[in-house]
């Protein structure tokens, strides 16, 4: 049976392990690296899921910004290689948007539009927001229910006051 639990219970060895063996040893090259650069992860949203003493998967998430607006970057979601299409990502993020605050900032991803659309996440209001590396923009997706205004054209990068932040 898999249990979620709080990241902050797991070691930083156990976690890194997970990462390269779920996205390799030159994941620190993407994109998403770049935004979240020096920030720190967002405890009470970042989950691993475990079966019996094994971290099979993780989520994360760090205070981000577009201009000046905060967001939440979601990921990585890393499942194990020997656990991948058995349901941890889905479960992961069902217990993230659960643990997710009315407070909360919007949220935002790279990722397949096709997943991640289940969950509420769509290109439609990033279309003219830039990254600091490369990305496919119909891969970067928002979710914002709450519909927080947010700019149509703006730099997204690290939150550089995540701590003030209204949301976190």
């Amino acid at each position: 049976m898999f249990t979620p639990i709080s990241l902050s219970r797991v070691s930083g060895e156990a976690v890194e392990a997970l990462l390269d063996d779920a996205f390799g040893l030159d994941r620190h090259q993407r994109t998403a690296y770049l935004l979240r650069q020096a920030m720190p992860v967002i405890d009470h949203l970042s989950f691993g899921m475990m079966l019996n003493d094994n971290l099979v998967g993780s989520i994360q998430c760090w205070p981000v910004a577009i201009g000046k607006a905060p967001l939440i970057l979601v990921g990585p979601v890393a499942v194990a290689s020997n656990r991948q299409n058995v349901g941890i990502g889905k479960m992961l993020m069902h217990h993230m948007l659960k643990a997710k605050r009315a407070l909360d900032a919007p949220m935002v991803i790279i990722g397949d539009p096709e997943y991640y659309g289940r969950f509420g996440f769509d290109s439609v209001a990033t279309q003219g927001w830039i990254l600091p590396g490369p990305w496919e923009p119909r891969r970067l997706l928002l979710r914002n229910p709450e519909n927080h205004p947010l700019p149509s054209h703006a730099d997204l990068g690290p939150d550089p006051q995540p701590r003030n932040s209204p949301f976190i």
